[in-house]
């Protein structure tokens, strides 16, 4: 096979923030300077939103029945806790969806049912409701069934329910299309007349509301809604939902559980892979805990996921860790090889292609989304990767900011089958003998939307830093301040600074193939140990100064905690600058 072309150096745009006008600065004058600056490029204006978000607090209403339908689904299910009626739970085969169907598992435990759960096979299923599932559901005797992560679309397929006698609760966070589902409730904030504030909770968050609503009605003894919010946290940082508003406020108290109280299936995949649950962040969830969740709906059952999430089992709880630890190993192998094919493609048949698009029947449908993902932040493209079968193609799609990959396949709603998503990710299905009008199409939407946009990915810059000033008694305080930012992640970046004509005194290819970057920098009389992912063909042409846009990291180590600099992106210096500051 031939090796993947080397992406084209594509510059970064560098965008500093404005400084912090005299009023905002003096109005948040509690807190340190430092701080100050960040709170006000995150829309912090005044004190009280500041202590709000630095206690992960909303300053609304998040009474789960202001949600619609909330008020019809605590009734309809209290209804069949009382009659003892049989009820599935069907959910998604990714972490939002696993921990989704966790969460309503376990609090429907807790009122006295033993629910049915039913998460379909990615392969054999793909996403979302299906006729042959329905079908089975019915004939296993369900009355009710609650879907979790899924079902704000099949509109078909809930309408078959309903035929074959069941009920059905949606509770779903995707866009809903013009018409919903004949469901006997819909519990979605983005739906039509839908007045709750927060519209951006995950599926698990939803799943979490439901179960907060209906013990508000009817408590129960020992039953705490808030023991579930590690499934919450892991799921809604999986998920990329902004963690930002009531989600912040959720995926904070959920991190402090998992730190405190990590259930057993926690505790075995930290142990297998190496993550430490006392220091959990949303970096922990997004690069360790999500993605061994999601490797089990990728590469085969992602039961196993759900059963590691509610096992009470030791032994069972460590064999299920290794087996997904294992399976995330083989998830990353076949991304690397996808990513590869669908490069050379795509670049062979148009090296100036501003969409990415390749099918093929080799192309695994649990990995072409990563496999999607990588390419498009590698060659800023929106980009899409499928699998093509027998008589279908299914395809995972990324996209860039400038792109809304969803309007785009809505545009082309004629030549799906099914299709749904967000603005920088979706996913649809289309009949084979349609995939040459489809790709057509959306070649000529991309030329449409992008031949005049420049397109160079934007680094947001916090602040300037002279280095050479940073002394060592600042260092515990800008520590102090950035944990007070957490739990970072989309819609709450971590901070990102930048300091020019810093001198490398080493540099270094490292890691896998020599792709990352180690260094040491100078600056003034300081010197700073750096690491730079993914940046390692600048060992063999590194300047003597440059200037770096990067995030600080605690490099814990025998019990010392010392700075070091992860790098984001690397620039030759021109010139010594004279607009930074000092930190103070």
């Amino acid at each position: 096979m031939t090796d993947i072309p080397a992406p084209p150096s594509i510059e970064k745009r560098w965008r500093v923030q404005p400084k912090i006008p005299r009023d905002i600065d003096l109005a948040l004058s509690l807190y340190p300077p430092f701080l100050r600056q960040l709170l006000y490029n995150r829309g912090i204006m005044d004190a009280q939103s500041a202590a709000s978000f630095i206690a992960g607090e909303v300053n609304f209403p998040t009474d789960p029945l202001l949600l619609k339908d909330m008020h019809i689904t605590v009734d309809r299910l209290h209804l069949a806790v009382t009659n003892g009626e049989h009820i599935a739970i069907y959910g998604d085969y990714d972490a939002d969806g696993v921990t989704a169907a966790a969460l309503m598992y376990e609090f429907l435990s807790s009122v006295g049912v033993a629910p049915r759960v039913y998460i379909p096979n990615r392969y054999d299923e793909g996403y979302g409701l299906n006729e042959d599932a329905i079908q089975t559901l019915a004939e296993e005797g369900v009355d009710l069934l609650i879907t979790v992560d899924c079902g704000i679309r099949s509109i078909r397929e809930v309408a078959l329910a309903v035929e074959l006698g069941m009920e059905v609760i949606i509770t779903d966070h995707h866009q809903p299309s013009k018409e919903l589902p004949p469901a006997v409730a819909v519990i979605n904030p983005r739906q039509p007349g839908d007045a709750y504030m927060e519209k951006n909770l995950s599926g698990v968050g939803l799943a979490y509301k439901l179960a907060q609503a209906y013990l508000e009605a009817y408590p129960q003894p020992d039953v705490d809604p808030e023991d579930w919010l590690d499934l919450v946290a892991i799921g809604t940082v999986a998920d990329l939902a902004e963690l930002k508003g009531e989600n912040r406020a959720l995926v904070k108290k959920g991190l402090a559980r998992i730190r405190q109280h990590p259930r057993l299936g926690l505790m075995a995949m930290a142990r297998v892979s190496g993550i430490n649950l006392e220091g959990c962040n949303a970096s922990t969830i997004g690069f360790g805990l999500g993605p061994r969740l999601n490797a089990a709906g990728r590469m085969d059952t992602a039961m196993l996921a759900f059963d590691l999430l509610t096992t009470q089992d030791h032994i069972q709880a460590g064999k299920l860790a290794q087996e997904i630890d294992s399976q995330n190993s083989q998830r990353q192998d076949e991304t690397h090889t996808i990513r590869e094919m669908a490069a050379v493609r795509v670049l062979e048949g148009d090296p100036d292609a501003l969409l990415f698009f390749a099918a093929d029947p080799e192309f695994s449908e649990g990995v072409v989304g990563l496999a999607a993902s990588s390419l498009s932040e590698m060659y800023y493209r929106p980009a899409i990767i499928a699998h093509q079968g027998e008589e279908f193609t299914v395809a995972s799609c990324r996209s860039i900011p400038e792109f809304h990959i969803t309007q785009a396949l809505d545009e082309c709603a004629d030549l799906l089958v099914r299709h749904g998503g967000h603005a920088a990710a979706a996913g649809f299905t289309v009949r084979n003998q349609d995939v040459d009008a489809l790709v057509d199409r959306l070649y000529a939407i991309a030329e449409r939307e992008l031949a005049e946009v420049i397109l160079l990915p934007v680094i947001d810059i916090d602040r300037e830093i002279l280095l050479e000033h940073l002394e060592p008694q600042y260092i515990s305080g800008i520590f102090n301040d950035l944990h007070q930012l957490e739990p970072t992640g989309r819609g709450n970046p971590e901070p990102v600074f930048a300091s020019h004509h810093v001198e490398v005194r080493y540099a270094k290819a490292v890691g896998r193939d020599g792709k990352h970057l180690k260094l040491t920098l100078k600056a003034g009389k300081y010197i700073y140990d750096a690491i730079a992912f993914q940046q390692g063909h600048w060992a063999e042409q590194m300047p003597a100064f440059v200037d770096i846009a990067y995030r600080f990291e605690e490099n814990n180590y025998m019990g010392r905690v010392n700075l070091q600099l992860n790098i984001k992106d690397i620039k030759a210096s021109e010139a010594t600058p004279d607009k930074e500051e000092p930190v103070v």
